[in-house]
């Protein structure tokens, strides 16, 4: 199996798009940060909303709809 060989020239080329790249990253993961916290929030309420009746904290429940409505509608 042979393997590529990168001369200066190819390095110094790819090496200048390194910092645009580590900034995409970063988007990336703070984006999935998000999704994740979002993902999050929707479990809490959605474990809210299973329990039964009788023992559903009503006021807790209003309070995560709430929040997860206010941060998801936002612009």
């Amino acid at each position: 199996m042979s393997r590529k060989k990168y001369n200066l020239r190819r390095y110094v080329a790819e090496a200048v798009f390194l910092p645009r790249r580590v900034l995409d990253l970063e988007d990336a993961a703070m984006e999935n940060r998000q999704l994740n916290r979002r993902l999050a929030e929707l479990t809490d309420i959605l474990a809210e909303i299973l329990v039964p009746a009788t023992e559903r904290d009503e006021e807790k429940l209003a309070a995560l709809v709430a929040k997860f409505r206010e941060e998801s509608l936002a612009p």
